[in-house]
C-alpha cells in the first residue's frame, strides 16, 4: 500500500473510521502517530494550531483537517470511492454526505452529549426532541434505501457518502438506537452491514459497541 501521509486521530471517532476506510479501499495507508487527548504532541500541535482531530497531514506537506475533507480529498486522489462523474452526480453524493451529517449526526450528538454530560442540565426532554428528529431522518432514509437497487445511498456504486452515512449510523447505535429501534430500519442497517463488511475496512467497524437499549439516563464517558 502507499503512504500518502499521517493522520492524527482515533480510530473510535466516526469521522477517523471514514477516513481510514477510504484510504483502506484506495490502496492508501496512513501513518497513526500514538498521542493522548490530553497530552498532544508539539509535532501535532504546530501544524494543527486549533487543535481539533482528525487531521491530515500528507507526505507532499499538505495539511488539512476537518473529516469529511480528508475523506473528499483521499477519494479525489484515488479511484475507489466515488464522488461522482458529472455536475448532477457530484451533487447526490454531496446531498447525501450533508443529509448524514446534519439530519443523523446532529441530533446524535446531541443527545450522546446530554446523557454523557457534556450538555447541561441534563433533560430527557432535550433528549426526546433530538429523538423525534433523529427518527424523522432514519424514516426518510429507509424509504430511500428500500428503493434502492443496488443498496448504496447516493449511486449505484460505493461513493463517500455510503462511508459518511456508516459513520453517522455507527455513532447512533452506539447511544441513541437500541435493538428494538435498529429493527425498525432494516434497509438502513444492511446499508451499514453492506458498507463495512468489506474485508479492507471491517477492522474498523462493527457492532460490538451498538447499545441493546438506547440511552436515556446521565452516563460516565471512558476514554
Amino acid at each position: 500500500m502507499t503512504v500518502v501521509g499521517t493522520l492524527w486521530g482515533d480510530a473510535r471517532q466516526r469521522q477517523s473510521k471514514v477516513i481510514l476506510s477510504v484510504a483502506a479501499v484506495n490502496g492508501f495507508e496512513l501513518e497513526q502517530p500514538q498521542w493522548t487527548f490530553t497530552n498532544r504532541p508539539q509535532e501535532y500541535t504546530a501544524k494543527f494550531t486549533y487543535g481539533k482531530i482528525p487531521a491530515f497531514e500528507g507526505k507532499d506537506g499538505f495539511n488539512l483537517v476537518e473529516g469529511t475533507a480528508i475523506a473528499r480529498y483521499l477519494s479525489s486522489i484515488g479511484t475507489q470511492v466515488g464522488l461522482g462523474s458529472n455536475a448532477q452526480e457530484v451533487a447526490i453524493v454531496d446531498q447525501w454526505v450533508h443529509f448524514a451529517e446534519h439530519e443523523i449526526s446532529v441530533p446524535t450528538q446531541n443527545i450522546t452529549g446530554t446523557v454523557y454530560g457534556f450538555y447541561k442540565p441534563f433533560s430527557l426532554e432535550t433528549i426526546d426532541t433530538y429523538n423525534e428528529r433523529l427518527i424523522r431522518a432514519l424514516t426518510h432514509l429507509e424509504s430511500h434505501l428500500a428503493a434502492s437497487p443496488s443498496g448504496y445511498v447516493a449511486l449505484g456504486t460505493l461513493t463517500l457518502a455510503d462511508f459518511v452515512l456508516a459513520g453517522v449510523i455507527y455513532a447512533a447505535a452506539r447511544v441513541a438506537l437500541g435493538s428494538a429501534e435498529r429493527a425498525k430500519y432494516p434497509h438502513v442497517f444492511a446499508h451499514y452491514t453492506k458498507v463495512t463488511a468489506d474485508e479492507r475496512v471491517k477492522q474498523y467497524w462493527g457492532t460490538e459497541e451498538f447499545v441493546d437499549v438506547r440511552i436515556t439516563e446521565l452516563k460516565t464517558i471512558t476514554w
